[in-house]
């Protein structure tokens, strides 16, 4: 949502404000879908103001209240996120006039430089900080549905391979929750999930943190519902020029964790890397040399 649902509105009147009331309108202008997600005195902190300013601003722009404006701001997020195919014809229009190279071009560019947001110092500080906490844990909970499932299963992929005792709640037969009935404070939890939030992702963080499994939460923003759990977030850019949000710099993510994981684990990673390269020449898994055409 790049602009909320009250901007012009609150565009007329910012000049009959005072500067209080403007403090908090500049708050609902430049962060709209925190304006969603967060409750009022939270909001009301950010923007450097009492919460009965915020009260006042409602009722500036003629509502009964502050709820008004977080239910509207909430209402046009569900339309936002949930509005695949309307943003599938705003993309078909775009490809269309420019051509699918340059979709692709924008796609690529865009991923490009999402990836290298990741570099900057929070963003490895915070990645260091995860892979800690996992290479710590005795057990490894990973959770990823719907378009979250292949970075969550691809770090559980790692994982495995490198020795941890990582599962997958990947819900197949609607159990993937069961395997939290023995979790405790010694294990951890990774999740994946950014808008639109799936419910029962929120849902099984939510019931593991009742057990005491801290979460590593992979998502889109420092205010999503997932971080709100969270020990520890890895915020992950998602904007795309295409209908679906991209996902690539969360699988990325995930090879990074897995990979600082198996560094830290040394010599234990190396046995059980090991074990999988005899159990796969056993088996004889991997093509020694490329198929020939007849």
């Amino acid at each position: 949502m790049q602009n909320g649902p009250l901007a012009d509105q609150i565009v007329q009147a910012f000049d009959t404000m005072s500067e209080q009331l403007r403090a908090a309108a500049r708050y609902v202008l430049n962060q709209p879908r925190e304006v969603a997600l967060l409750s009022m005195r939270e909001q009301a902190r950010q923007a450097g103001v009492q919460p009965a300013t915020m009260t006042r601003l409602a009722k500036h722009l003629g509502l009964a209240g502050y709820e008004d404006i977080r239910q509207l701001h909430a209402d046009a997020m569900r339309g936002d996120v949930t509005g695949f195919a309307g943003r599938v014809g705003a993309q078909a229009k775009s490809q269309k006039l420019k051509g699918d190279q340059a979709l692709a071009a924008d796609m690529l560019g865009g991923i490009a430089a999402q990836v290298g947001q990741l570099s900057q110092p929070q963003s490895l500080e915070m990645l260091v900080e995860a892979a800690r906490r996992l290479g710590a844990a005795r057990r490894i909970y990973c959770l990823g549905l719907r378009s979250s499932h292949s970075p969550a299963w691809h770090l559980h992929y790692i994982l495995s391979l490198a020795g941890k005792h990582s599962i997958m709640l990947d819900a197949v037969g609607g159990i993937g929750a069961d395997a939290l009935g023995s979790a405790s404070g010694e294990d951890v939890m990774v999740a994946v999930s950014v808008l639109p939030y799936t419910r029962q992702t929120i849902e099984i963080a939510d019931y593991a943190g009742e057990a005491g499994v801290p979460l590593i939460a992979i998502t889109d923003s420092l205010v999503a519902p997932l971080a709100q759990l969270a020990a520890c977030t890895l915020v992950v850019p998602t904007e795309s020029p295409s209908f679906l949000h991209a996902m690539s710099p969360a699988f990325v993510v995930a090879e990074v964790l897995g990979a600082l994981v198996a560094g830290q684990a040394g010599d234990a990673a190396g046995a059980a890397l090991a074990a999988v390269d005899r159990q796969s020449a056993a088996l004889n898994t991997h093509l020694k040399t490329r198929m020939k055409r007849p």
